[in-house]
C-alpha cells in the first residue's frame, strides 16, 4: 500500500478529534478515536454541548447482529448501502459481521469505501461521465482485489462508457449490473424487451461485462401488506424473466450472477425472489442500510410490519438520538430546544421528543402527542407540551428527540460520539460526505 494511501487509511481508523467538530466540547483538548473512551465524558454530566447526535452501542451491535442473520437464514448476501453513514468505523463493523460488500451511490463514495477497506462493491446507481468513470477506473488499477459492479439502464448509458474507453490506453472492463426500473419511478429499463435488448448490446460491447440483475422496490412501499407485496412480487416477477431470458441467451460473463435488491423497508418481500434458477450459481445481494441504526418513525413502523410477516420475535432498535437542551420556555406549553434543521432529519417527518433529563435522571416522555415538535428552524426545534403535566420542562433540561430517516441527520455531522446505556462516551464514528 502506498504510504499516502496508508496514511489516509490509518485516519479514518482512528481520527484525531477536536473542538473544530460541532458537538465536541470546545474546551477540551483534541483526542484519538481510539482514546476517547478513557476521557470520562458522559452526555448526561453535561460534558459535550449540544445539540450532539449520538449512537447507542447496544442498539447498534443488536442491529448488526439482526441483518446479518435475516440474510443468512435465507441465503443471502448482505451488501449494506453506505450512504446511510459514510462512516468508515460503521463500514468495518459491517464487514466484520460478515457482511458481502457494501453499495454506495456514487464513485466519490465509493473511494471513501475503499480507503476503509471495503473490497466488493456495488454501485447501486448508472457511473456514465468521464471523471467517474476515469476515478473508478483508477481506484480498480491501484487496489488489489478490488471488485466493482454498477448500474446500466440504457444503450445512451453504454454509449458514453464506451465513448470514454476509447480515449484510454488501458482502460479496464468494467462490471455492471442490469437496472430493472418501474413506470413513474427513476432509473431502470421498463420492459422486459428493452431489458433484454440492453443486455445483448453489454454483452457485444468490449468495455463492460454483464454480471447480473438489479432493482429497487423501495419507492412503492405504502405499508399496506397487501399492496406492498403485490409491488414487490410484480417487480420481482419481472427480474426473474430477464435474468432467465438473459441466462438462456447466454447474455452473462460470469460465473456467478449477482440478483440484487432491498431497500431498508420491504426487504423481506424481495428475499424469497433474489436466487432464481439458472445455468449458473447465483448470488443474492440485499442492499439495506437503514438497519444499522433504525429510527424512531418511518423505518421503525415499516420494519414492524416486516417482523410481524417474518414473524421475527425481536426487531431493529433505534440507535440513533440527538440530544438538546432547553433554551427559552417563553410561554406555557412551549419550550425551544438547541438543535434544528442544520441538526436532524426532517425530510421525511418531524422528530419525536423520547426523553427529558434533569440534574442527570432521564425521564421517559409519553407518546400519545402531548409532547410533540410543532416546527424546526435552522437551529431551533419548537417543543409543545401539556402545561398542565406533572413533568414541566426548565431551561438547561436536556431532551432527547427520536428522528425518522436515518440518513439525513447522518449527513449534518462529521463525526458521532458512541454512548452505553448510562450515556458515557464509549467510542465515536466520523462521517465523510
Amino acid at each position: 500500500m502506498p504510504a499516502a494511501h496508508a496514511t489516509v487509511a490509518t485516519e479514518f481508523e482512528d481520527p484525531l478529534l477536536g473542538p473544530w467538530l460541532k458537538g465536541f466540547p470546545p474546551a477540551a483538548g483534541p483526542v484519538r478515536r481510539s482514546q476517547l473512551a478513557h476521557q470520562g465524558w458522559r452526555l448526561l454530566d453535561g460534558h459535550l454541548p449540544l445539540p450532539v447526535a449520538v449512537l447507542k452501542a447496544g442498539a447498534l451491535a443488536h442491529n448488526l447482529g439482526w441483518m446479518q442473520a435475516f440474510a443468512r437464514e435465507r441465503g443471502l448476501d448482505l451488501a449494506p448501502h453506505g450512504k446511510t453513514t459514510m462512516s468508515p468505523q460503521l463500514f468495518r463493523r459491517q464487514l466484520d459481521a460478515g457482511a458481502w460488500g457494501l453499495t454506495f451511490a456514487s464513485v466519490f463514495q465509493l473511494r471513501v469505501g475503499v480507503l476503509a477497506g471495503v473490497r466488493r462493491a456495488l454501485i447501486a446507481n448508472q457511473v456514465q461521465t468521464d471523471p467517474d468513470l476515469a476515478g473508478l477506473a483508477r481506484l480498480l488499477a491501484q487496489t488489489a482485489g478490488l471488485r466493482v459492479a454498477f448500474l446500466v439502464d440504457s444503450i445512451a448509458q453504454l454509449r458514453q462508457i464506451e465513448a470514454w474507453r476509447a480515449t484510454q490506453r488501458q482502460p479496464p472492463v468494467f462490471e455492471v449490473l442490469l437496472e430493472i426500473g418501474v413506470a413513474g419511478g427513476r432509473t431502470g429499463v421498463r420492459d422486459q424487451p428493452q431489458a433484454v435488448a440492453l443486455a445483448r448490446a453489454l454483452h457485444a460491447s468490449p468495455a463492460v461485462r454483464l454480471v447480473g440483475i438489479e432493482c429497487y422496490e423501495g419507492l412503492a412501499v405504502t405499508g399496506d401488506d397487501d399492496t406492498d407485496r403485490a409491488t414487490a412480487d410484480a417487480l420481482m416477477a419481472r427480474v426473474q424473466a430477464v435474468a432467465a431470458d438473459c441466462d438462456a441467451q447466454g447474455l452473462f460473463e460470469t460465473d456467478e450472477v449477482i440478483v440484487s435488491a432491498g431497500g431498508s423497508a420491504l426487504f423481506d418481500l424481495v428475499a424469497a425472489r433474489m436466487r432464481p434458477t439458472l445455468s449458473r450459481p447465483v448470488r443474492g445481494v440485499l442492499r439495506s442500510g437503514c438497519y444499522i441504526t433504525h429510527d424512531h418513525g418511518h423505518y421503525r413502523r415499516l420494519v414492524h410490519r416486516v417482523a410481524e410477516r417474518c414473524g421475527c420475535a425481536d426487531e431493529l432498535r433505534p440507535a440513533l438520538e440527538v440530544w438538546t437542551t432547553v433554551q427559552s420556555v417563553p410561554e406555557p406549553g412551549l419550550a425551544l430546544l438547541t438543535g434544528g434543521r442544520r441538526d436532524l432529519s426532517f425530510d421525511i417527518e418531524l422528530p419525536r421528543p423520547l426523553a427529558l433529563a434533569r440534574a442527570a435522571r432521564v425521564h421517559p416522555l409519553p407518546d400519545d402527542g402531548r409532547w410533540h415538535i410543532r416546527g424546526l428552524n435552522d437551529q431551533h426545534a419548537h417543543l409543545r407540551f401539556d402545561a398542565a403535566g406533572a413533568l414541566q420542562p426548565r431551561v438547561g433540561d436536556l431532551v432527547a428527540l427520536g428522528i425518522s430517516h436515518p440518513c439525513t441527520t447522518f449527513d449534518k455531522w462529521h463525526w458521532m460520539p458512541v454512548v452505553d446505556d448510562d450515556y458515557r462516551i464509549v467510542d465515536a464514528v466520523t462521517l465523510h460526505f
